[in-house]
């Protein structure tokens, strides 16, 4: 492949692994299938291809298609084990986010949301509410018709929108002052403050640092309380388990305001949280290591404010 052909690539990959992303909810996987395209595009009869940026992205969506279709991948997520790989602000894979659509197309709701949409509602909704393409061209990269595409579009607009907590984007710093709250009452075992802190409806899922079979799920606002109170109040037994005292931090998660364990310079763990209406709706904690990798290299080049807890 020639230097020009090469670099016309590497100049929409960001791009292309955003997209990925947001299809597959992983970056890991995202990052395969962008190399699967390079390979692609090097084998390519180049000249005959009139728009790169449009058969580019034909290719990636219809690698991560073939890949959500494949049996090993409906397996895995119908185990009950799948959450989507969080990325930390600043991560280029996170793509676009001049408008509300973008920057809620990679919330952990929305891409938990995903699973329960066809590969094809999936794609469309991507394509035309991230990236802006007009029902002609999605049609042309699925292989549907225009008015095909124009409907699933429109189911998917109405299963998120389903999911859209009231109230719009939370403001930073009123997100930030809550996450503060949260933390003070979860460490101090104060179990009434953090009920009064989380919505009558709110809820939490955890990897379970993988040492479980499925996710760890939490349903009301006394169970989750329980939960954060007992992962965040520190003991030297779980000290013990870290392997020493990590400073606890918060960033942005996917958007979402997040608390932090980073130990020697690696996040150990990562709670994530919803914000509605001032209180916490929803919170997805991550602490098994291969979900952290990414999110723990971007902490390295990108990293956030000084501790809240200098040491846990």
């Amino acid at each position: 492949m020639d230097s020009t052909a090469a670099d016309r690539f590497e100049a929409g990959r960001p791009r292309l692994a955003s997209l990925a992303y947001r299809l597959l909810g992983s970056a890991v996987d995202a990052e395969d299938v962008v190399q699967d395209a390079y390979l692609r595009w090097h084998a390519a009869d180049r000249e005959r291809i009139e728009v790169p940026e449009a058969w580019l992205a034909k290719v990636v969506t219809n690698l991560c298609l073939d890949r959500l279709r494949s049996a090993p991948v409906r397996r895995e997520r119908a185990a009950g084990t799948w959450m989507p790989e969080p990325l930390l602000d600043g991560d280029p894979m996170l793509g676009p986010a001049d408008t509300f659509e973008q920057r809620e197309s990679v919330s952990l709701a929305v891409l938990t949301l995903m699973e329960r949409l066809s590969p094809v509602e999936r794609a469309v909704y991507v394509l035309r509410e991230v990236f802006s393409y007009p029902h002609s061209e999605i049609a042309g990269i699925l292989g549907i018709s225009e008015s095909a595409s124009q409907q699933h579009a429109h189911r998917a607009r109405g299963r998120v929108a389903a999911v859209r907590r009231g109230g719009g984007e939370v403001d930073p710093s009123s997100a930030r002052k809550v996450l503060e709250e949260f933390l003070a009452a979860a460490s101090s075992g104060r179990t009434e403050r953090l009920v009064a802190l989380l919505t009558d409806d709110a809820s939490a899922v955890s990897d379970g640092a993988g040492l479980a079979r499925t996710l760890w799920r939490y349903e009301t606002p006394a169970r989750v309380a329980s939960m954060m109170r007992t992962a965040f109040r520190p003991t030297p037994a779980k000290r013990r388990l870290a392997g020493g005292s990590p400073t606890i931090h918060l960033g942005r998660v996917n958007g979402w305001p997040a608390v932090l364990a980073v130990l020697d310079d690696r996040v150990i763990g990562a709670v994530a949280c919803e914000i509605s209406d001032g209180k916490v709706a929803a919170m997805h904690g991550f602490a098994a290591a291969e979900r952290l990798t990414r999110l723990t290299g971007t902490w390295r080049r990108h990293r956030p404010d000084a501790p809240v807890v200098a040491r846990w």
